[in-house]
């Protein structure tokens, strides 16, 4: 077996990536601290050709080099806006008929392979800082709350790495 050159492996250009149609999941961002963390969201977003990402509250915004570190470029394939307030987002998301999703550890949450989706359904995935989640008030405003699982003793996930693992399970699930 032989490891496959860039070259071989058929990728987008960024113009191709912006015609393309759209995996219908965009990413929210509420409140993310660190800027590697950002730039990898970013580029697992267009590994997965997702529509958007908002970036909220204090989440860093594109151009940063410390963003660009991780994103390789990403961030000029992908989609994204800065919104000061989650909960207005949240809100005009819904009023738009996008369905509405906390990635998050709470009450009656859905484990995420327990999660359905419907394939003409846009969804909405919020992703919260690092050190205190998805806040409250977005958690109450939200159509649905959905929890990782996890097996050992830490209680969390980076949001990179839980970007990267709902991501995937949606668009395997979209994709069907």
């Amino acid at each position: 077996m032989r490891k496959l050159k860039n070259s071989e492996l058929e990728r987008l250009n960024v113009p191709e990536f912006k015609q393309a149609k759209k995996t219908p999941l965009i990413i929210v961002l509420d409140n993310i601290r660190s800027l590697n963390n950002i730039g990898s969201v970013f580029r697992t977003a267009d590994a997965f050709l997702i529509k958007k990402i908002y970036l909220c509250g204090i989440t860093a915004t594109p151009p940063h080099k410390d963003i660009h570190k991780t994103a390789l470029g990403a961030t000029e394939s992908i989609a994204w806006e800065y919104v000061e307030s989650t909960e207005a987002l949240i809100a005009k998301l819904k009023q738009e008929g996008v369905y509405t999703v906390a990635v998050e550890q709470a009450e009656s949450a859905t484990m995420l392979h327990n999660f359905s989706v419907k394939t003409n359904q846009t969804y909405a995935i919020v992703f919260g800082n690092e050190v205190k989640g998805v806040k409250q008030k977005v958690v109450s405003m939200v159509d649905e709350v959905v929890e990782i699982p996890q097996f050992g003793t830490k209680h969390s996930l980076n949001i990179s790495v839980s970007t990267g693992v709902v991501l995937w399970d949606l668009f395997c699930k979209l994709s069907v």
